[in-house]
């Protein structure tokens, strides 16, 4: 009943940029923390970037000034800039939403399927 989906992946070259996108929907009554994550091939995900629905954002420190976070509450849709690529950022990269479908319904986290980022010459 409630899906989000990943989009903008693809291969750069080390110090380019990429925008990756995902929007949530469905049966969605509220969204509250949207996050993106990263799997690199033999490693643990990890957290990236999350942002609340009011606009607060906590960072990685291995993205801090390089990658923005933002959402767009009216769109349940919720974006990472991505500057200054360089080779460790390649992985799959999900998106997260914690959101509940229905007033009376408790938070549960929804993923997306990811999307490859390679960074590569």
């Amino acid at each position: 009943q409630v899906q989000v989906v990943e989009n903008g992946g693809g291969l750069v070259q080390p110090g380019g940029s990429l925008r990756l996108s995902c929007e949530a929907f469905g049966r969605i009554f509220s969204i509250h923390t949207m996050a993106w994550y990263r799997q690199a091939p033999g490693k643990q995900r990890e957290l990236v970037a999350n942002i609340t629905s009011k606009g607060s954002t906590n960072y990685a420190d291995f993205v801090k000034g390089r990658f923005t976070i933002s959402r767009d509450n009216e769109k349940n849709m919720v974006y990472l800039q991505m500057m200054s690529l360089t080779v460790e950022d390649t992985a799959v990269y999900y998106c997260e939403a914690d959101l509940s479908s229905w007033p009376w319904d408790s938070v549960s986290d929804y993923w997306g399927q990811g999307t490859q980022v390679t960074v590569s010459s």
